[in-house]
């Protein structure tokens, strides 16, 4: 059974019932088929309802649900040969940005991007994905190699924001984060982003400056959360409902704005419904955009992502 959010309570009620029945049925020997069948029907009309109305808030409560897949699961899923790499050589291993060479539908390609883990042990391990100084200088370092052994860049971005902690600050929080994202401009090979699940703020883009930016379905990107948004408008989270609606956060707003490329669909219900076809779906795209981007040289490259991200905010 999946965690069900807020919203979902009546889908819930319903799944409640049909497991109900089905128990009914399997002690007493009760044909209760018919039953199931029409409420399952019921409920998958519901899921169906729900999901094709859902507002930016509810959005960015399925890009945070906890069952989503993460940075390892697409390792696993898209990726063969994955060869790790750890450390900025300045500091320490930061967790919470992953990265290494492997092996993606035949082509050798630079894989990186944020792991927020799947349990308490694992969330505290990677530091719920908020990546510190060290995570971003790594991330520079990758991006270097890349670049020197002329391998395709896949990023996947899913993270609240950078690390906010005053340790961070210290060893220069800011100045790494500016300098992955002048990395990730200044590449002279093809760089594919997305959008997996949250992207939040600067921590997201330091990441994210490719040449072709996806953004799952029910994935938010913006420069702060909801929640901190509206602490600063209305000095309340209580209305971050209000601050995602008013922020534009959601796939189909970027994609309408320029801020994204694709809107890559999610299983009905969420990827977390059906991770196996989510990934299946990422991948599609992820080959997709670099073929698109192959023939490319290292100067058309580097120009388009220029203007890709200077043609943003532009008014006619």
């Amino acid at each position: 059974m999946p965690t069900f959010l807020d919203f979902e309570k009546p889908i819930a009620e319903l799944q409640g019932r049909i497991d109900e029945l089905r128990e009914t049925g399997a002690e007493g020997g009760v044909d209760i088929a018919a039953d199931v069948a029409r409420l399952q029907a019921k409920s998958d009309k519901l899921l169906r309802d729900t999901f094709a109305k859902l507002t930016p808030w509810q959005k960015t409560q399925v890009a945070r649900h906890p069952e989503r897949p993460h940075f390892k699961d697409y390792v696993a899923g898209l990726f063969d040969e994955f060869v790790p790499l750890a450390g900025d050589r300045a500091f320490a291993d930061d967790q919470a940005i992953l990265g290494g060479f492997a092996m993606f539908r035949g082509r050798r390609v630079l894989v990186m991007g944020h792991e927020k883990g799947d349990d308490t042990a694992t969330r505290l391990r990677h530091n719920f994905g908020m990546g510190k100084p060290e995570g971003y200088r790594k991330a520079i370092r990758l991006t270097a190699l890349a670049d020197r052994f002329g391998l395709p860049v896949l990023t996947l971005v899913d993270t609240s924001g950078a690390f906010p902690g005053i340790q961070a600050e210290e060893r220069g929080q800011a100045e790494a984060i500016a300098r992955s994202t002048e990395a990730c401009l200044a590449l002279g090979v093809p760089m594919v982003s997305a959008v997996v699940g949250e992207g939040g703020s600067g921590g997201a883009v330091a990441l994210a400056a490719g040449n072709r930016v996806l953004m799952f379905e029910h994935a938010v990107y913006s420069v702060i959360s909801p929640e901190g948004c509206a602490s600063i408008l209305w000095r309340t989270a209580d209305k971050a409902a209000e601050a995602a609606e008013a922020m534009k956060v959601t796939a189909q707003d970027l994609k309408a704005l320029g801020v994204i490329d694709q809107i890559v669909p999610e299983p009905l219900g969420g990827a977390h419904r059906d991770p196996a076809a989510a990934i299946a779906a990422l991948g599609d795209a992820l080959e997709s955009s670099l073929a698109g981007l192959a023939d490319q040289s290292a100067e058309q490259l580097r120009r388009g992502r220029r203007e890709k991200f200077l043609a943003m905010g532009r008014t006619i």
